[in-house]
């Protein structure tokens, strides 16, 4: 009897370590730099493949290759298109479009997408909106630093928290 215990216990206990080490992370890092001598905000996202591939799919109903070899010129117009409407930021109270500027891929399983904001002077306020994958996926976390006039801040958006403040 000992041993049928002793070994179920060994069994549901690799089970359990085995369950916590497949579960996958999802996670999306974003970096914000106001760079004065230009007047822009360049901004990096760093998002999963496949997970912007799902959220695409997802929110579009259309099938889409970002950041692989299938890739198509509708993929990245879709790509686009999910990035503006889901990474916003008003300068001063301002809404501010943000521009595509080009993507790699890192790893291979990474897209690394380039985007800034021109035309910007002076920032004493900056407000984001950082919903990228949070629609598809609930435990989607996106962390973004931020270094505006010297400062450096981090935000972490989730499906709670979507939009943050920041005040210089």
């Amino acid at each position: 009897m000992k041993k049928i215990v002793l070994n179920s216990t060994i069994i549901l206990l690799l089970f359990l370590f085995s369950a916590f080490s497949f579960h996958k992370f999802y996670v999306g890092v974003y970096q914000v730099d106001y760079v004065p001598e230009k007047r822009m905000l360049q901004i990096t996202s760093r998002i999963f493949i496949d997970d912007l591939n799902d959220a695409i799919e997802k929110k579009y109903k259309l099938k889409t290759n970002v950041g692989t070899e299938k890739e198509t010129a509708a993929d990245v117009t879709l790509l686009k298109k999910y990035l503006s409407e889901n990474f916003l930021v008003k300068v001063n109270g301002q809404s501010k479009a943000i521009v595509f500027v080009s993507k790699e891929t890192e790893d291979q399983n990474v897209v690394v997408c380039y985007t800034k904001i021109t035309d910007v002077t002076k920032i004493k306020a900056l407000e984001v909106s950082n919903t990228l994958l949070i629609d598809w996926n609930r435990e989607q976390q996106n962390i973004t630093h931020f270094l505006i006039n010297g400062t450096k801040k981090t935000v972490l958006f989730t499906e709670s928290s979507r939009k943050e403040v920041l005040k210089y």
